[in-house]
C-alpha cells in the first residue's frame, strides 16, 4: 500500500510557497504516515477543549504561518513539532498535495511527510487533549463511514464523520484525507451531506 502511495505522489512536487493572502492569513498541515508497507497508519490529533476555536476537534498536525517561517513547509514542521513532538528531521516529506480553502476562506497547505513506525509522540497540553495514530485500511472500509449530528456556534448539521476509537474525524480534516485516499489509493469515496454542502472547502 505505501509504494502504491508514493508512487502516485512522485509527480507532485514539495512546494515551498510563501502565504499569497495576507489578509486572512494561511495554515499549513502535515499528513504524517509511518513507513509500514502493508500498513501505514496517518498521525492525527484532537484539540483541547479548552481552546477558542475548534475545541476538542480532530485535526492533522500544523497550523497558521508565522513571519519567522521560511515557507509554508517550515510552517507545516514548526507547528508539528509543537504540538505533538516530532522533530522535523524525523520526517521525510515526500510531496505537497492540492491547497485546500476552509469554508472561512483561509488557505491551508498540506504536506505529506513519512515517519518511523517506532517514532514517538507526545500531545502539547497547551493546544491538544491527544495524539493518536489510524490505520488507512480503516478509512478504506466505507462500511467505517457514517453521518452524525455536529453543532456549532452557527451550524447544527448532520455531516459524514468515521469514528476511530471514539474520535469523530469530520469537517476540514475528513475532506483533507478523503481527497488524500482518492488521490493515491483510487479509493472511490464520496462524502454526502444530507442536510447542506456549504460546509465543505474548496480544492484549488
Amino acid at each position: 500500500m505505501l509504494s502504491l502511495i508514493t508512487h502516485r505522489l512522485e509527480s507532485l512536487p514539495i512546494g515551498r510557497s510563501m502565504p499569497i493572502d495576507d489578509e486572512l492569513g494561511e495554515a499549513a498541515i502535515l499528513l504524517a504516515l509511518t513507513c509500514e508497507q502493508d500498513d501505514p497508519k496517518i498521525i492525527l490529533t484532537k484539540r483541547a477543549e479548552h481552546l477558542r476555536s475548534h475545541a476538542g476537534e480532530v485535526a492533522f498536525p500544523g497550523g497558521k504561518w508565522e513571519p519567522g517561517d521560511n515557507d509554508l513547509l517550515m510552517t507545516a514542521l514548526r507547528e508539528t513539532h509543537e504540538e505533538i513532538d516530532l522533530p522535523p528531521e524525523s520526517v521525510e516529506v515526500i510531496a505537497s498535495l492540492p491547497v485546500n480553502q476552509t469554508r472561512h476562506s483561509m488557505r491551508v497547505s498540506s504536506y505529506v511527510g513519512l515517519v518511523s513506525p517506532e517514532q514517538s509522540f507526545t500531545a502539547n497540553p497547551d493546544e491538544l487533549d491527544a495524539v493518536f495514530r489510524v490505520p488507512l485500511r480503516y478509512f478504506l472500509d466505507q462500511s467505517n463511514l457514517t453521518v452524525e449530528r455536529f453543532t456549532g456556534p452557527d451550524y447544527s448539521l448532520r455531516m459524514p464523520c468515521y469514528i476511530y476509537q471514539g474520535y469523530r474525524i469530520w469537517g476540514f480534516s475528513l475532506v483533507v484525507l478523503i481527497n488524500f485516499l482518492n488521490l493515491t489509493l483510487d479509493a472511490g469515496i464520496n462524502l454526502y451531506y444530507p442536510d447542506k454542502s456549504d460546509l465543505r472547502p474548496n480544492i484549488d
